[in-house]
């Protein structure tokens, strides 16, 4: 699994950071993303899901910080 902080970045680098990442992955592996609520949360899981990866969870951190699971 790999891990990726994007609580400093804002729309739309949040998804290019996101999307990078997936890139050098190989199928079926796993990316743990934190990043914070609003904008990143409503639109990096649902450009993942456009671009064909798997969001398998979204879950609150606290401090306005979410966890998403993607699958490549």
């Amino acid at each position: 699994m790999k891990f990726l902080d994007i609580t400093r970045e804002t729309c739309p680098m949040t998804f290019v950071k996101v999307k990078l990442a997936l890139a050098k992955m190989d199928v079926g592996q796993e990316l743990e993303v934190i990043l914070k609520e609003g904008e990143p949360l409503e639109n990096v899981p649902r450009s993942c899901e456009e671009q064909g990866y798997q969001v398998l969870s979204i879950d609150a951190c606290g401090d306005g910080k979410h966890r998403i699971m993607i699958k490549k």
